[in-house]
């Protein structure tokens, strides 16, 4: 319960989904651009 936000306050909802989206591509780029560092032929042919 937070004081002064109503519990269908919709720029409450915006705003906490927009930051959830961001969180979320940023977790998903430092993996991908790890990725698109590596050769892929030296990467399948490692042991």
């Amino acid at each position: 319960m937070l004081l002064g936000i109503a519990s269908t306050d919709p720029t409450t909802y915006l705003g906490v989904s927009a930051l959830l989206a961001v969180v979320a591509f940023l977790a998903c780029q430092a993996p991908a651009i790890r990725a698109t560092r590596l050769d892929p032929v030296k990467t399948l042919r490692a042991e």
